[in-house]
């Protein structure tokens, strides 16, 4: 039986106010990495300053394909989809 490992789209915020998109099995993993240098050409130039956040799909294949569709949005757009992830990854309220 074989397992499958999740894969995550993330977008970083970076300095200069540029946003950087990318995909990995680990999130926070990652941007640590990008943080030291060990990424994307991108980020070298460009210090990831916080993970703003990220959403799951089931393989590499529907990761590349979001961070591809990702990339085509301005930023405005970007921004909004942060916000739509943020929400799904925030727990739901306690309403006692």
């Amino acid at each position: 039986m074989t397992t499958s490992t999740m894969w995550y789209v993330y977008i970083l915020q970076c300095e200069n106010n540029r946003l950087y998109t990318g995909i990995s099995t680990n999130p926070q993993k990652r941007f640590e990495q990008h943080q030291r240098g060990k990424g994307a050409k991108f980020t070298r130039s460009n210090t990831p300053l916080a993970l703003l956040s990220y959403s799951a799909c089931p393989d590499r294949s529907s990761a590349s394909k979001l961070e591809y569709k990702i990339k085509q949005l301005c930023v405005s757009e970007k921004l909004a989809l942060v916000t739509q992830w943020q929400q799904a990854l925030k727990p739901p309220e306690d309403n006692r």
